[in-house]
């Protein structure tokens, strides 16, 4: 799967990812930081999943309606743990986050709002 992570992902995730055979980029190998919306932008243009732990990113898919090809977003998982997590929501929910699912991770709990098929 083609996966976006933010900078604010734990840089030791995309090498987990990698690993379980991803094809991953993460934008803190940047020179700079383009932005949510750029990076969004970036994210969709190429097909990749987006993984963040910034919850701006809700905002710029459901109220300004930015088209996505779906993203994770973390929530209160230290650095190290951010890869597990990833390959869990990835193995279980993958397919639903390509076709533009927006999951969102918690310890303890895991939410998934399906793609708006409405076009």
């Amino acid at each position: 799967m083609k996966i976006l992570l933010d900078s604010c992902v734990w840089g030791g995730t995309r090498k987990t990812l990698e690993e379980s055979g991803h094809d991953v980029v993460w934008s803190g190998n940047w020179e700079q930081d383009p932005g949510d919306l750029e990076i969004l932008t970036i994210a969709q243009r190429e097909g990749r999943v987006l993984v963040t732990l910034d919850k701006d990113f809700g905002e710029l898919a459901l109220v300004r309606g930015i088209p996505h090809c779906g993203f994770l977003r973390l929530v209160n998982f230290p650095g190290k743990q951010q890869a597990v997590v990833c390959l869990k929501v990835l193995e279980s929910h993958g397919l639903d986050l390509q076709r533009g699912a927006i999951a969102t991770a918690e310890p303890g709990r895991l939410r998934i709002r399906p793609a708006d098929t409405e076009s």
